[in-house]
């Protein structure tokens, strides 16, 4: 997955100073998929032994070290040769990505989940396989807006993907997750982000990570208006169907969660 331009060059800045900062290097990286997700699985690799894999970038980087992180860096700039044409197409993944990452950040303190980094981590990764949808499809955006266009409760955004490419975004995104070696949990979420009818219906408790994970999700998305920016829609259909269902499970009623999105919408603005 090609890294973000201005990012890598924010990076290379900071890789010349004479005693290059982790915290600022793993803030940086943490705006990017693509760094990421390839520095995920590196931390997460059989080398380093971990008893359990790891969702904080920050974690990363300060396990790896600074050389390390600073070659792989280099390394993913080689792959970041990228058109001007698909730059501007994959403008709208990158700031979906950052924007849906730091409002998960902000639902999961203020719902309480107790590991607001993965939530984070999920926002940022939960589209993974937009771009390489895009690599494969040249025409795969004008696609996904048809996707988004004709959800409803019948028709999942996947179905349309599935109907005229064969495979989905999401399909692709469960296993790029794992070829980076995130976290199962997360991986299954990024599996089903356009599953959540299903997954809300489902009354059994065993799923409560991944219903309380995607609840998340899917109201970061809405709060960030991924309908729009990734799906040129004015009215986000998909979260007309699946509102009622994941308010109900977090705990919120639809006037609380329309207080919450302002004041997140508000910390955005300032």
């Amino acid at each position: 997955m090609p890294p973000q331009p201005q990012i890598m060059v924010d990076l290379q800045m900071e890789q010349i100073m004479p005693n290059p900062d982790l915290r600022t290097i793993a803030k940086l990286i943490s705006q990017d998929p693509g760094l990421s997700g390839a520095l995920l699985k590196i931390v997460n690799s059989a080398h380093f032994g971990l008893s359990n894999r790891i969702a904080s970038i920050q974690q990363a980087v300060n396990l790896l070290g600074c050389n390390t992180v600073i070659n792989l860096i280099n390394a993913q700039s080689i792959k970041g040769e990228l058109t001007d044409e698909a730059i501007l197409v994959l403008n709208r993944f990158w700031d979906s990505a950052q924007d849906v990452a730091m409002t998960c950040l902000t639902l999961a303190k203020r719902l309480g989940y107790q590991s607001p980094d993965e939530a984070y981590s999920l926002g940022l990764f939960h589209d993974c396989g937009i771009p390489l949808m895009l690599k494969r499809f040249p025409n795969y955006m004008e696609v996904l807006e048809e996707a988004y266009a004709s959800a409803s409760d019948e028709r999942r955004v996947v179905d349309t993907e599935n109907r005229m490419l064969t495979t989905n975004h999401a399909v692709v995104g469960y296993f790029t997750a794992r070829s980076w070696r995130l976290p199962e949990h997360l991986c299954e979420v990024i599996a089903n982000h356009h599953n959540a009818l299903s997954i809300f219906s489902d009354e059994s408790s065993r799923d409560a990570q991944l219903k309380t994970l995607l609840g998340i999700l899917k109201m970061a998305e809405h709060i960030c208006e991924s309908h729009r920016v990734l799906g040129g829609q004015a009215v986000d259909l998909e979260w007309q169907y699946i509102s009622q269902p994941i308010l109900e499970y977090v705990g919120l009623s639809e006037y609380d969660f329309e207080n919450l999105r302002e004041s997140i919408r508000d910390l955005a603005v300032m």
